[in-house]
């Protein structure tokens, strides 16, 4: 219960329209895209810098629990007020603070959707790289919490490589400015990049300058399909391996190709794997890029080798990919998504490996995700109410896990950890560099009242 004293503290702050305290309305800020939910003691709606600033003062006075949250589009639970709390909602902090083409630079603050920030860079000729598919609503709050990626992270990188500098609120109430506005600096610590991807456990976000990219002038897509997993997965490897980076590198194995047959009925029936690639660049190059690419995904198991021809057959070919991850839960009630990433040559050996996890535990699992750096969505689909799926299901993604793990890779690429993977990083990071992110967690956050009871392990 939120004491009546911070009540009428945050609503002198950011005015009494914008703090709710009715679990009716406070309702829908408990959950993201994980599902899971836990309803927060008061939201509070900013707009400004200075009311974040005296909110996470207020909260650090009454102990608060206090969760910064953009959309709700997170899957790993990151956004949740698991101990109740105040939440912020950064919504309506949503303004392009600048674009300038000059240093191609953009300044923004957290709310704005990814897709805003696509909109006013491209109108100068320009991009910010991070796109995940749900650009048109994740905010770039969010994008920086957890070091979003998306299809083009393979040739441009993820948010860590395209944000120069940030503005931020400690969890000491304390303003800090970091990094820099050129594309070289490094005058102290990379404050930015420890920021960046730590999911609102050490600062709050009230500003970002992000690194901005031209936009090419041509870009083609192919369509690689093949008999097995193993040979698309055998075709990374060999994709990554020439001197041609694509700019995307798509992977979908055969239950999800099971799903989309109806939107592409050019499926070859034998076909359980499949492949896109897009490149960009000057369009003189396409030719001699479309060659090296097309030689590179030639190999065994090969079924068909298709270039999109005109951009609405292009555009065709990705809204199938970004249709996949909601029509998943149309499978199965319930569904376990994680974005685990190993090194692009072990790509068939995850494949196999998840393959034959599914057989042993009776889980259904459809694979697809950013093959081009290793990093796929692995979705263990079941049925919660059916008692021995559920009884299952968290054995086999432990399992996954291990998988990964095993194979020298990493238990998230894009998701973050959240609430979700927590109670698993332990197994990636040993105990002496957990306890130095604790440490630094502590001299950031003096209280941890910042989104706490994520990222870590809870200690007994």
């Amino acid at each position: 219960m939120i004491p009546a004293a911070a009540v009428t503290e945050l609503a002198r702050l950011v005015g009494e329209a914008n703090v709710r305290t009715d679990p009716a309305d406070c309702f829908v800020y408990g959950y993201d895209n994980s599902r899971k939910h836990s309803l927060p003691d008061a939201v509070v709606f900013a707009t400004t810098e200075e009311q974040i600033q005296g909110i996470v003062r207020t909260c650090r006075t009454y102990r608060l629990p206090l969760v910064a949250r953009g959309r709700g589009t997170g899957t790993a639970g990151a956004a949740i007020p698991l101990r109740g709390g105040v939440v912020l909602a950064l919504e309506r902090m949503n303004r392009i603070l600048a674009v300038d083409p000059a240093n191609r630079i953009l300044r923004v603050q957290p709310g704005a959707t990814n897709q805003a920030v696509q909109e006013a860079a491209a109108a100068c000729g320009f991009f910010w790289p991070p796109d995940p598919t749900s650009a048109a609503y994740c905010s770039v709050g969010g994008n920086l919490a957890v070091n979003s990626g998306g299809p083009r992270a393979v040739k441009y990188g993820t948010v860590r490589e395209n944000t120069l500098g940030l503005r931020a609120i400690t969890g000491a109430g304390e303003l800090i400015r970091t990094g820099v506005s050129t594309t070289k600096g490094v005058v102290g610590y990379d404050l930015t990049r420890l920021i960046i991807g730590s999911e609102g456990t050490l600062a709050i976000i009230t500003e970002a300058t992000l690194k901005l990219t031209p936009l090419a002038d041509a870009r083609r897509t192919l369509c690689a399909v093949y008999t097995d997993m193993h040979g698309a997965a055998q075709a990374v490897s060999r994709l990554m391996a020439q001197p041609v980076t694509p700019c995307a590198l798509e992977f979908l194995d055969g239950a999800a190709l099971a799903m989309i047959r109806s939107y592409s009925q050019a499926l070859p029936a034998a076909a359980g794997g499949l492949l896109l690639i897009e490149v960009d660049g000057s369009p003189t190059a396409m030719p001699e890029a479309i060659e090296r690419l097309s030689a590179a995904a030639s190999g065994p198991g090969l079924l068909a080798l298709t270039v999109a021809q005109t951009a609405a057959e292009a555009e065709k070919l990705w809204v199938v990919r970004k249709a996949l991850s909601p029509a998943l839960r149309a499978l199965a009630p319930n569904k376990l998504n994680e974005d685990v990433v190993v090194p692009v040559s072990r790509i068939p050996e995850l494949i196999e490996g998840l393959q034959a996890l599914s057989r042993q535990f009776g889980i259904p699992i459809v694979n697809f995700g950013h093959a081009g750096n290793g990093n796929i969505h692995v979705n263990l689909l079941y049925d919660s109410q059916d008692p021995e799926q559920e009884r299952k299901a968290h054995p086999c993604l432990s399992a996954v896990f291990d998988l990964v793990l095993g194979l020298g890779g990493t238990l998230s690429g894009e998701h973050g950890v959240g609430r979700e993977k927590r109670d698993y990083v332990g197994r990636e990071i040993e105990p002496a560099a957990l306890a130095l992110m604790r440490a630094i967690k502590k001299d950031f956050d003096p209280d941890g009242i910042l989104n706490p009871d994520k990222v870590f392990p809870v200690l007994p």
